[in-house]
């Protein structure tokens, strides 16, 4: 005779569960926080791998510049003006190494196909002509963000 604790997984199993992401679509309101503690949020590309989203930005971008003060953040999906379209989500932001960039390039290019052709050349001609350096694939800084939960540490500290 089969119990019913033999037959169903007891509660604390299913919390052992790592929290993930849940975001859709082209893009993600990637919000992260000034030195004073304002919110400022940018619509980026992403692509999603085991419940973390990947984020390419410039090297020198401020927000890569606010994470690495403040790797806090949190993500929503949202239209490419950034108009918010689902719940926002706490996150945790780090900066991927190099061994890690080819194979973020392969995601964003997989999923960004047609984007990457039409979209992309008007971005870059955009920031020429505003003066602003070009990020080129393969360049910049990779982020890895993922969720808060009861295995990820606090965000106390500064970043590196």
């Amino acid at each position: 005779m089969t119990t019913l604790a033999q037959q169903a997984p007891p509660d604390d199993a299913r919390s052992r569960t790592p929290p993930k992401l849940q975001v859709g679509g082209k893009y993600v309101s990637l919000t992260t926080y000034r030195q004073d503690g304002t919110p400022v949020a940018t619509p980026v590309w992403f692509v999603e791998e085991r419940g973390r989203l990947f984020v390419i930005t410039g090297t020198d971008s401020y927000k890569a510049k606010r994470i690495r003060r403040n790797p806090a953040v949190t993500v929503a999906t949202c239209t490419a003006r950034g108009a918010v379209r689902g719940d926002r989500q706490p996150g945790r932001a780090e900066f991927l190494p190099e061994s890690e960039h080819a194979r973020i390039d392969r995601l964003m290019a997989e999923k960004y196909r047609i984007d990457r052709i039409l979209i992309l050349p008007i971005y870059r001609l955009v920031l020429k002509l505003r003066g602003k350096g070009v990020s080129q694939t393969g360049t910049g800084a990779y982020l890895a963000i993922g969720p808060v939960g009861p295995a990820t540490p606090p965000v106390a500290e500064a970043a590196r």
